[in-house]
């Protein structure tokens, strides 16, 4: 996507995450205001604030049938939300604490409330343990390893990086898992071996946690950068295939659109929306 279409004055201070929802239609920004708010970003058109965290909001997921929500904050509570009444079901506490960088929180089915997670955000080899029978979200950390948990079994399956995780997630097959690293650097791993299939370099991330995405077909991994631009690759070549300035600051937040070229980038106070060279918006007569 090459394209800017629409841009969110979210009104929140500054954006810490911009998700999609399931089918892509709508989408959550989070701020440092201690607000969450729930928007058509192809209209351009908020339709919902919640609140209810005591701090700023850092990241949240809509369930699969889109009836709730989650949403993890600095007052180290995780909160699910009912989308239609925006009241809050059910508080989840008990976290020591909460890091400086972002969290990242995931829905794991609908109305299933302990398929919550709150990851803390933020080095190469791989020791493993364990072989997880599915695919819950993988996890980064500070020690620079990226641990699966099997939520049934209990097994733990573990790579090691070497520097700081910023960001990690599956590929749509669930094969490879894409991380993002605070040495400038984004690796693709094989899920069953932690094999290193590839290394994606050109971005800046030395500070901030950043996130990493895939494409919709997984043909291109992107990272966002703190020098305003995020950038994609093609996954098998490695070779550079777009910078795209997004704004002056840093990049804060990136998701991309589960079926179309379509990517969310918040930066700042806002978050912007982009599509192919070819889309044209509803009413463009040209």
């Amino acid at each position: 996507p090459r394209q800017r279409v629409q841009t969110l004055q979210c009104g929140q201070g500054a954006v810490r995450a911009a998700r999609f929802n399931v089918d892509g239609n709508y989408c959550l920004t989070c701020g440092s205001d201690k607000t969450l708010k729930l928007w058509n970003p192809h209209k351009g058109t908020a339709l919902r604030t919640y609140q209810g965290h005591g701090y700023e909001v850092l990241d949240a997921a809509g369930s699969c049938d889109n009836s709730q929500i989650c949403s993890g904050g600095a007052d180290k509570a995780v909160a699910l939300w009912d989308v239609t009444t925006g009241q809050v079901v059910r508080k989840y506490r008990g976290h020591a604490g909460v890091r400086r960088g972002r969290g990242r929180c995931e829905a794991l089915g609908p109305r299933d409330p302990d398929g919550v997670r709150d990851e803390p955000p933020r080095h190469r080899g791989t020791p493993r343990t364990g072989d997880p029978l599915n695919l819950p979200p993988p996890h980064s950390s500070v020690d620079g390893r990226v641990r699966r948990y099997d939520l049934r079994t209990g097994q733990l399956c573990s790579d090691y990086i070497g520097s700081p995780i910023t960001s990690v997630c599956f590929s749509k097959d669930g094969q490879c898992v894409l991380a993002a690293s605070l040495d400038s650097t984004l690796r693709l791993l094989d899920k069953d071996t932690g094999e290193l299939l590839g290394e994606y370099t050109g971005h800046r991330s030395t500070t901030y946690r950043l996130d990493c995405v895939l494409n919709e077909q997984d043909t291109h991994v992107g990272c966002a950068s703190e020098d305003g631009h995020v950038y994609f690759w093609d996954l098998v070549e490695g070779s550079l295939a777009l910078s795209l300035p997004v704004g002056q600051g840093v990049v804060q937040s990136l998701a991309f659109h589960p079926r179309l070229s379509c990517l969310l980038a918040a930066t700042q106070g806002q978050v912007t929306l982009w599509r192919e060279d070819t889309f044209q918006p509803e009413g463009d007569p040209s």
